[in-house]
């Protein structure tokens, strides 16, 4: 990694964690847990795993990286927080490719944040890309909305201003080390889950999927996506994102058999066209 350019970290980053969330939803569908109890294991496993990791790294160091994050830290507590309950609550609640077309707006939310807050507006690379994609999520939307529901869809726009916000956040501390952060949020969301849980017991093959999708589509990328926007600005972090709202119900229509529309189809097709060129435009140039 040390040979690499920024752009080069943050883009192999960012690209590695969306490799691996891109099932999340799928898991999440298979899953037979009920809502908050799903939640809670989201928060819970992904804490205790990637805490110990942490204490083994940086030992009692972990408690100074997080006191020393200041208020760049407790705004990612709660954003992180915030955007980790309503993801799940969404995909429960609507068509896995509403919730995902929904998320698919946070790359031009993050654009408008960081020009505002960060004065880091996107190149012109990048302004295109996310006017091509954001585009072709208003083509899915529109199609989409038939086949949803209202309450579903609104978290999965809360989903998208949090990962924005969290981005740009981080972004906004570079020098810092925010993994902490994430995982006392993490833990918070555990929390408040357990205020509303009906049952901790997993059965059958909730035993190894809740486990599994909690450490390999929740654990790994939010390190990995708490650790890039420190390389690549947030909005390009974001446009790697866009990858899921095509693959993620890709997945589950070939698992479960839950069909995206023809316009989730197209609308994907020109996502993954446009982020291809885009990152081979900037890669190159790094």
């Amino acid at each position: 990694m040390n040979n690499l350019t920024d752009q080069q970290k943050g883009s192999l980053l960012t690209f590695v964690a969306v490799l691996f969330i891109t099932p999340d939803s799928l898991f999440i569908r298979l899953s037979s847990i009920d809502t908050w109890g799903l939640v809670f294991y989201r928060g819970i496993i992904p804490f205790f795993v990637v805490f110990f990791v942490m204490l083994i790294i940086y030992r009692l160091k972990f408690f100074k990286l997080l006191s020393t994050s200041g208020i760049h830290g407790f705004i990612y507590i709660i954003t992180f927080s915030i955007t980790n309950i309503a993801f799940v609550v969404s995909i429960q609640n609507t068509n896995v490719a509403n919730t995902l077309v929904m998320v698919a707006t946070a790359p031009m939310i993050s654009a408008i944040l960081g020009s505002i807050f960060l004065k880091e507006p996107p190149d012109k690379k990048t302004l295109i890309s996310i006017l091509i994609t954001f585009f072709a999520v208003i083509y899915i939307f529109f199609d989409s909305l038939r086949v949803g529901n209202f309450f579903g869809d609104i978290l999965g726009f809360i989903t998208a201003i949090g990962l924005a916000v969290g981005a740009v956040t981080i972004r906004s501390a570079k020098t810092k080390n925010l993994v902490p952060a994430a995982v006392v949020g993490k833990l918070l969301v555990a929390i408040f889950a357990s205020f509303f849980i009906q049952s901790y017991t997993l059965v059958d093959r909730d035993l190894l999927i809740v486990p599994i999708m909690c450490i390999l589509c929740v654990a790994i990328p939010f390190v990995l996506v708490t650790i890039a926007p420190r390389f690549i600005p947030a909005a390009e972090v974001n446009l790697f994102f866009l990858l899921e709202t095509i693959i993620g119900p890709i997945w589950v229509w070939l698992i479960i058999k839950e069909q995206p529309t023809i316009e989730t189809l197209q609308g994907g097709v020109i996502i993954i066209i446009t982020l291809a060129i885009h990152s081979f435009l900037k890669l190159r140039k790094s």
